[in-house]
């Protein structure tokens, strides 16, 4: 892949995400959202206004969401087609890489956050399932849990069968380019410039749309949020 094809994919995977983000945010409910919060919390930091509650709720949506989405929308196209394969048939595995002899199994991950051993235990579990079923080819099963970025490593042991690569080792793996890693966030140049001023509408909508909902349902006439009101909707029976 040149830099040019490469640029152009960087492009179409940024739209997705941009169009996904835009669709989560415009579809946003604020009683929903609420459901999810701890109002003890916000009491406890001192929030006095409704458009506090909101920019928190907003924010905290935003933190949780977009790593999510991007991973699917950018990282993942781009996974697939560095490494010149297809997207795997097994639940847990996102791309297939398969050669005469070997059989490569990659999970895509966005960082390197801490499995639990549940977790961990589970992608094992998935990757042997996966490993059981292609028995019948005879190829060199090489499973690997490959984080976007970030630094971590690790081979296979007796406790689990797939490696790990983090970041530039990790695109390395994939490519041959041990600049790929860099090349990726060079191409998008000032692509996301364009993107951000129609996010930052839809954001402020979002901010309009809750503000008045909050103060309409959970505030007292006089303007102050109504903790009880809030709480009772929250965590009541």
């Amino acid at each position: 892949m040149n830099s040019t094809e490469l640029e152009r994919l960087i492009c179409k995977c940024l739209d997705d995400f941009y169009r996904r983000r835009l669709a989560k945010l415009s579809t946003l409910e604020l009683k929903a959202t609420l459901k999810r919060k701890n109002p003890y919390l916000f009491r406890a930091r001192g929030i006095a206004t409704a458009s506090e509650i909101v920019e928190a709720l907003l924010y905290a949506h935003t933190s949780s969401s977009d790593e999510t989405i991007f991973g699917n929308a950018f990282f993942e196209p781009i996974v697939k087609a560095a490494s010149g394969g297809t997207v795997s048939p097994s639940e847990g595995v996102d791309v297939a890489v398969e050669t005469e002899k070997v059989y490569k199994a990659i999970s895509v991950k966005s960082g390197p956050n801490i499995f639990n051993s549940s977790q961990s235990k589970r992608m094992n579990q998935e990757f042997l399932s996966l490993r059981s079923r292609l028995l019948k080819t005879q190829k060199q099963f090489d499973a690997l849990l490959g984080h976007c970025y970030g630094q971590r490593s690790g081979e296979g042991s007796s406790e689990r069968i797939y490696r790990i690569r983090s970041g530039q080792a990790f695109w390395e793996e994939l490519t041959g380019d041990p600049n790929f890693y860099i090349k990726l966030i060079e191409l998008m140049k000032d692509y996301p410039v364009s993107h951000r001023v129609l996010y930052q509408e839809e954001h402020d909508r979002a901010v309009n749309r809750f503000t008045r909902e909050f103060l309409n349902d959970f505030a007292s006439d006089d303007g102050e949020i109504d903790w009880d009101k809030l709480l009772k909707f929250n965590s009541g029976k």
